[in-house]
């Protein structure tokens, strides 16, 4: 039996220039869907797949995150005088336990693998997940509670894998595929970002990682891949032949909400999921033709 996963990191120091003017002041993982922002669904998406810890890791003017993880005692305060339970309870319900959220700072955006990195003391010689909040994954289990249990079977490396238009795998990292069984697939290389006709498949690297302790030693030290920035795929690379390492095809739908399209397509999918809202979007997706 693998060690537990216990730990998770959430890498949310980018700095969502695709999102301005907005990411200006609003760091672009507080943007909401529908009425949760984007990293309170990161956070339940690990809660629910057993993560107890939680290490995220900030940069400059994301102040924002750590204060929606907190009390907000002043509007918990107006909320019970006047009576509004359900609200109350909402809020409440979004700040974690005493200690379960850590913060670190990345204080210099050179790319996923170094953002990483800047959680290496939170790891010690645990196994740990790694959820991009930028991927939305719809899906009951969870997409990390699947790659949790597939993970109690193999140990080793577990990432997220899906399968993308050909047109698009020069904006993923590309999995060399090996065996595959039950949805899992044998990862025998990968690829930042391959040159259009060069990928090996078009299985491509989604925002959920479970990682070993031995990825942080090859991340210290490591040299700008590619974009010019310090890339988790070239590590998990080198983690490869060293246990086993298995890529799960998913059972859910992913959007993209550092993409402006993927973020609105994410807020109607969410809002057609709920019994509260799903006629009135409905009829309002049904007058634009």
């Amino acid at each position: 039996m693998p060690v537990p996963v216990r730990k998770a990191i959430l890498p949310v120091g980018g700095l969502g220039t695709r999102f301005l003017p907005a990411t200006k002041s609003l760091p672009k993982e507080m943007l909401p869907v529908v009425d949760k922002p984007l990293i309170q669904y990161a956070f339940e998406e690990g809660r629910a797949a057993g993560i107890e810890q939680f290490m995220v890791v900030t940069g400059r003017g994301k102040q924002a995150i750590e204060d929606h993880f907190d009390h907000a005692v002043e509007l918990q305060d107006t909320l019970a005088r006047r009576g509004r339970a359900t609200a109350l309870q909402l809020v409440r319900d979004s700040v974690p336990v005493p200690g379960q959220v850590s913060y670190t700072r990345q204080q210099d955006p050179l790319g996923l693998g170094h953002a990483v990195w800047c959680a290496r003391h939170f790891i010690g010689d645990e196994p740990v997940a790694i959820i991009l909040p930028d991927d939305l994954i719809i899906g009951e289990p969870g997409c990390l509670a699947q790659m949790v249990e597939a993970y109690r079977e193999t140990g080793g490396t577990v990432i997220a894998a899906m399968e993308v238009p050909a047109e698009q795998v020069s904006s993923y990292g590309i999995i060399t595929p090996g065996w595959t069984r039950d949805g899992l697939v044998e990862v025998r290389g990968l690829v930042e970002k391959p040159a259009a006709g060069t990928a090996p498949s078009r299985l491509a690297v989604i925002g959920r990682y479970i990682v070993q302790a031995s990825l942080f030693a090859h991340l210290e030290g490591q040299e700008p891949g590619a974009g010019g920035e310090i890339q988790i795929t070239d590590a998990l690379t080198r983690e490869i032949g060293a246990g086993p390492f298995n890529a799960l095809l998913f059972e859910g739908r992913r959007f993209d909400c550092g993409d402006r399209t993927g973020w609105l397509e994410a807020n109607i999918a969410c809002a057609l999921q709920r019994a509260d809202m799903r006629p009135a979007v409905s009829a309002l997706l049904a007058s634009y033709g």
